[in-house]
């Protein structure tokens, strides 16, 4: 019998990654080579694709999410935050793997390093109902913690296609051909372009690079380039502050429109987000709500 394929019918729909994190606060993160005695260690529910998804419910958006998860007590960990987030799981693909986990470690300055086990998330596929939500959402939102192969479907399948290009990757034309807007931070950027931030619009019509505490950079092909200014708070701990401006981002597409104004607005309002996750410790509980952002927003935008 044909897949009967749900109506999801979300606003925003999020195709990535799913991990359960294990975060050691450390003094510093090790050199190569170095041991270095952790203070402590926590586990909660992470991965940039749910960290994103969290981030865009969060911020108003109905949001779905693509994922696959194994059918373990790390699963049922994610399951349960991104229900409470308000996420559509209709989606979600139970694999035969162990669902993903990130070791994260995060030094007294609030910075990190993270290596990622990708387990089930090498198994996520874009089925019939995956591919119905993502053509009928207005905003699609994925990273690269998944195979390549199911972000190209995603992007093909999208009326407006976002992509975090996190971890960094060289990337091909034909991917980046189906982008609408990418989102990097430095690193990232010169992975894809080299060094000259300009370049990255000779492969996509528009990109926001994320520069930490020296705000963002609006790229696009039509329009000057706009600089969004950081907002300084109290680092606690950076984990999932680029997932967090990448959901939020998304979120406030979702709710007015992809012009070149409204895009610098929703930077802003990512950018508010992002700062007020970092005064927080871990991925998804740092996540903000979208009282607190517009809040803030209203404080730092007067």
């Amino acid at each position: 019998m044909p897949e009967v394929v749900p109506e999801v019918g979300a606003e925003v729909v999020v195709v990535g990654s799913a991990n359960v994190d294990l975060v050691l606060p450390v003094q510093r993160i090790p050199r190569p080579g170095e041991t270095v005695l952790a203070t402590g260690l926590t586990r909660g529910p992470g991965g940039k694709g749910a960290n994103q998804a969290v981030a865009s419910a969060r911020a108003g958006a109905s949001t779905a999410f693509v994922a696959a998860l194994g059918d373990d007590d790390g699963g049922a960990l994610l399951r349960a935050a991104l229900a409470e987030a308000g996420v559509d799981l209709s989606l979600l693909q139970i694999s035969q793997a162990p669902t993903g986990t990130a070791i994260i470690t995060v030094d007294g300055a609030g910075e990190n390093a993270i290596t990622v086990a990708p387990s089930a998330n090498a198994t996520l596929r874009l089925t019939p109902a995956a591919r119905s939500a993502v053509a009928g959402a207005k905003i699609v939102l994925s990273q690269l913690e998944i195979g390549f192969g199911t972000v190209q479907a995603a992007a093909e399948a999208s009326a407006y296609f976002i992509l975090n290009a996190a971890p960094a990757a060289e990337l091909t034309d034909e991917l980046l051909g189906q982008v609408d807007l990418l989102v990097v931070n430095e690193t990232e950027a010169e992975a894809v372009a080299g060094t000259k931030l300009s370049a990255l619009l000779d492969r996509v019509p528009a990109a926001v690079v994320t520069l930490g505490a020296e705000g963002a950079l609006i790229l696009t092909r039509d329009a000057a380039e706009v600089r969004v200014p950081a907002v300084p708070v109290e680092v606690v701990d950076t984990t999932a502050a680029g997932d967090t401006f990448c959901g939020v981002l998304a979120a406030t597409l979702a709710a007015t429109s992809t012009t070149a104004s409204d895009l610098t607005n929703a930077v802003r309002r990512a950018t508010v987000a992002a700062s007020l996750s970092v005064q927080t410790a871990g991925a998804i509980p740092s996540v903000p709500h979208g009282e607190s952002i517009d809040a803030r927003c209203a404080e730092v935008y007067l």
